[in-house]
């Protein structure tokens, strides 16, 4: 079902578009009605669609790809570091 209702929304071209193509942003109506021009809000929009390129890449890409079975590996093996250490003492 369709209804009437018509919004204004921006869409952001990815800078590397090997994670996304676009970005798509639905602006407030009240958004202009507060002072921000045109040209402010789409460089937020692109600020944001950065942002977000720059957090899901990274470090968190990385600890996606090991293995929960090394996780729980590497927690073992602390913990018995930690038991070696408090019985040494």
């Amino acid at each position: 079902m369709v209804q009437g209702v018509s919004r204004q929304v921006i869409v952001v071209k990815s800078p590397d578009p090997r994670f996304f193509e676009q970005a798509i942003f639905i602006v407030k109506e009240d958004a202009f009605g507060k002072g921000a021009s045109a040209e402010a809000v789409l460089k937020e929009a692109s600020r944001a669609a950065e942002g977000y390129l720059r957090r899901s890449s990274g470090w968190r890409r990385v600890c996606r790809k090991i293995p929960a079975p090394a996780y729980a590996a590497g927690g073992a093996l602390a913990a018995t570091l930690c038991w070696v250490a408090a019985l040494m003492l």
